[in-house]
């Protein structure tokens, strides 16, 4: 067991028989939570929810393109964008969805799930979620998230 030195310890010294009151451990330091770490869980959140194809612009923006290179696989925190204090969260987040999918349920199932993941997980607070759908994945469509043959080498 650590001894504390009476005289580090703030306050008045207690007397013989008396105990050294400590601040609750909340109080004896500081967390920081990285923008990243919110962004990934928030991305894992998102994609749980069922009728969410993707995260991101879509098959027809530039990032999908970039990451069809293989050897490229999609970031998790892809489509999300977020702002981190030391208190709370805000966060901003791009959808394809699944055609015939009803989108404002979704656009709810999705935020009530990122928040409950960020503040189970970080103990932030979750100001606000945004979220824009970006795109509708038909059935039809070839997965944007599978790489396909590069015609380099």
């Amino acid at each position: 067991m650590t001894e504390i030195s009476k005289s580090a310890t703030p306050g008045p010294k207690p007397g013989p028989g008396e105990s050294v009151s400590l601040p609750p451990s909340g109080e004896r330091g500081r967390t920081s939570i990285a923008v990243g770490v919110v962004e990934k869980i928030a991305g894992m959140a998102a994609r749980d929810v069922e009728g969410v194809h993707s995260l991101g612009s879509g098959a027809r923006g530039f990032g999908a393109v970039r990451e069809r290179v293989p050897g490229n696989k999609p970031s998790v925190s892809r489509g999300v964008k977020a702002e981190v204090g030391e208190k709370q969260a805000a966060l901003d987040i791009d959808l394809v969805v699944e055609y015939g999918m009803p989108i404002a349920a979704l656009a709810s199932a999705v935020r009530a799930n990122v928040i409950s993941s960020v503040e189970r997980m970080t103990g932030l607070q979750v100001v606000e979620v945004n979220i824009a759908v970006n795109d509708v994945h038909l059935p039809d469509e070839p997965d944007e998230e599978t790489p396909t043959e590069s015609r380099v080498q």
